[in-house]
């Protein structure tokens, strides 16, 4: 029931914006900065910060779902920064997908100020099985530049814009082909207090899959996603942040909603 009435799970994430949970500590801390869903945020791993993040996606009908984890570290400070994305998830029979190897440099952002912006580029691993329809077949080479704004210091607005490479794609049949994908996406961020925020979010794919031998075929993606996110910031540095979404399918993507979940941890590894 709770996928048959999705304004209904809007309003009640929604419900959060009255609760009487702002203090004056609250308002003393650093506000939640790199925990968006959908859309990546140009803000690279602080010196001596590791962050681990969950998601899960369950669409509103069919049976299939979609894990993934992502641990992010900084190289020796902000500039650079190595992460890897394991995914997890169930096109029929659940099944490990392509593992992304990933690394962002710092381009603009490292010293503060109202602009960030962060080139990401991937090596997309073939460790899903293409059979299966959760891996695309072979290795690739995926790029992204995200850049964040601060309009306001109640309000952020983030961009992306990338595309994905696979020279050897491969379908459930066997047959192969080079297939390239492109995305685009962006986010508005409503800083309610620095612990609780309102989220729109919004991503387009174009997206090639191998038809035949040699030969592909492009389908189109937009989807529009409202959320929120909490931060509970722990005495020990540690902060834990989880947050939910419901997924909007319009356009070529209408009547494919999905409720998305995430759930951070973040936290020093120095000793």
């Amino acid at each position: 029931m709770i996928f048959t009435k999705p304004f209904r799970i809007v309003f009640l994430m929604c419900v959060g914006l009255l609760a009487p949970i702002q203090s004056a500590a609250a308002q003393a801390v650093a506000p939640i900065k790199d925990n968006s869903f959908l859309i990546e945020e140009a803000y690279n791993q602080e010196a001596g910060v590791v962050q681990h993040i969950s998601t899960f996606n369950r669409p509103a009908s069919g049976s299939g779902w979609a894990f993934s984890f992502t641990q992010e570290w900084p190289l020796r400070g902000m500039r650079h920064q190595f992460s890897y994305t394991v995914p997890v998830m169930d096109a029929g029979s659940p099944g490990l997908g392509d593992i992304a190897l990933n690394y962002r440099y710092q381009l603009k952002g490292v010293d503060g100020g109202r602009v960030a912006v962060a080139p990401r580029v991937s090596l997309i691993v073939p460790s899903g099985d293409a059979a299966k329809g959760v891996g695309a077949g072979g290795p690739g080479v995926q790029t992204s530049l995200p850049v964040s704004v601060e309009l306001d210091p109640r309000v952020t607005m983030h961009a992306n814009a990338g595309f994905t490479h696979t020279p050897n794609a491969k379908e459930a049949s066997g047959n192969t082909a080079a297939t390239t994908a492109f995305g685009a996406g962006g986010s508005l961020i409503w800083l309610t207090s620095a612990t609780f925020n309102v989220m729109l979010e919004t991503t387009w794919a174009s997206t090639e899959f191998v038809s035949g031998s040699g030969a592909t075929a492009r389908a189109e993606s937009f989807v529009i996603a409202p959320g929120v996110r909490t931060a509970f910031n722990l005495s020990s540095g540690m902060q834990v942040v989880p947050g939910l979404a419901y997924v909007f399918g319009v356009g070529p993507s209408s009547g494919s909603n999905s409720l998305f979940l995430y759930f951070s941890v973040e936290h020093s590894f120095r000793r």
